[in-house]
């Protein structure tokens, strides 16, 4: 394990990436964006921190690839099918329970470290914003960059 020393002081740099989706389980790659982020803080080491604003979209990552992709929408249909009765739709009228439930189940945030300017991600690996409302709608994803 290596430790540099650190030097300056503590940044807090807030950001926000802001995408249009399609819903049904569109899955963006975001990563460029949070590279971006990063650069335009500044903060060559420290941690990244996203959230996703919304309860039926959902942050991970994954290797970025049209049957990747498809395997996990697939894999979602099968765990909460869009035709199943839910109590969300009961209650509220509407037809996306299967949504708020993928997104529980995914999750609204990731954590990643910054090393040397840079997102520390696998070769393979990439952020990806995937929503799963039965609409089309504008995401935004807080970014907080912590570090120096």
């Amino acid at each position: 394990m290596t430790s540099d020393e650190p030097t300056g002081a503590l940044q807090i740099v807030h950001l926000t990436i802001t995408r249009d989706t399609r819903g049904d389980g569109h899955t963006i790659d975001i990563t460029p964006d949070l590279q971006s982020a990063i650069r335009e803080s500044g903060i060559r080491d420290g941690v990244a921190v996203l959230f996703v604003l919304g309860s039926t979209a959902a942050l991970t990552t994954m290797e970025f690839e049209p049957g990747l992709v498809s395997d996990l929408q697939r894999t979602f249909e099968q765990i909460a099918p869009a035709n199943a009765a839910y109590a969300h739709e009961a209650r509220w009228g509407d037809d996306n329970g299967h949504a708020h439930v993928c997104a529980s189940l995914l999750g609204p945030s990731l954590t990643i470290p910054v090393v040397h300017g840079q997102a520390t991600l696998g070769t393979w690996q990439q952020v990806v914003l995937i929503d799963f409302d039965t609409r089309p709608r504008q995401r935004r994803v807080a970014v907080q960059i912590m570090g120096r």
